[in-house]
């Protein structure tokens, strides 16, 4: 028996733009188009009252922007993910909305593969970030930490193990699977149960939330941060 299709939301306040992302998505077996969107309040009001999985969002949009509606979205009980839809590469926009709940981004002019991969990672759980992306993010995240308050978030790291705390340090460095099973000796199976398990213990959406969690715990500090981002 073949499983449902992903069902996908489109939000963009261009309406060429989502007769694209329509068309192509329209033409893959395992991605349904449920709804369009021309901006955040328009998104958050299509979710309540449709099954989405996946919804693909523009940032820069008049009224409700997609920073706000993300952080609405991603707030509801098993609500939908969200993938960030922007122009330019991780900037400042897209960088909120990560922290506001997103699962992802991608450029507007990612190739279609590049496309279909994240919608497929991101409803299976993951985060559609490759592992150069998620040191940009580290550090875009470390300057954001430097320059405000300490947060008051619940540290609930203590509930981990010494070797969880070591690959969720690894993960906030920016480190793939593959890279942390090399430098922890470990096989990948075995990496990917240890990030399954943190994404249980700590309540976590996505890869991208644990490095959030990782830097607010201070599992990682800034300097370390900064000196992992430069690791190739």
């Amino acid at each position: 028996m073949n499983a449902a299709p992903i069902r996908i939301a489109i939000v963009d306040d261009q309406s060429l733009v989502r007769i694209g992302f329509r068309m192509l998505l329209d033409a893959v077996d395992d991605i349904d188009v449920v709804g369009e969107a021309a901006d955040g309040a328009s998104a958050i009001a299509l979710v309540r009252t449709t099954p989405v999985d996946v919804v693909l969002m523009d940032v820069r949009m008049p009224g409700v922007d997609g920073i706000a509606a993300t952080a609405e979205i991603t707030s509801r009980p098993d609500g939908p993910r969200v993938i960030v839809l922007t122009t330019f590469d991780l900037d400042d926009y897209a960088f909120a909305a990560l922290r506001a709940g997103a699962s992802g981004f991608l450029v507007k002019d990612a190739r279609p593969a590049e496309l279909l991969a994240a919608i497929r990672s991101v409803h299976s759980g993951d985060a559609a970030l490759a592992p150069r992306v998620t040191r940009r993010l580290v550090e875009l995240f470390a300057e954001s930490t430097a320059a405000s308050a300490p947060s008051t978030t619940t540290d609930v790291t203590h509930l981990l193990t010494p070797r969880e705390r070591e690959v969720l340090a690894a993960i906030a460095l920016g480190r793939s699977n593959t890279e942390i099973a090399g430098d922890l000796f470990l096989s990948e199976s075995t990496v990917k149960t240890h990030v399954g398990r943190l994404l249980q213990k700590l309540s976590a959406r996505d890869r991208v939330h644990l490095v959030i969690i990782a830097y607010e715990a201070g599992i990682v500090s800034i300097g370390k941060g900064r000196q992992g981002d430069s690791v190739g």
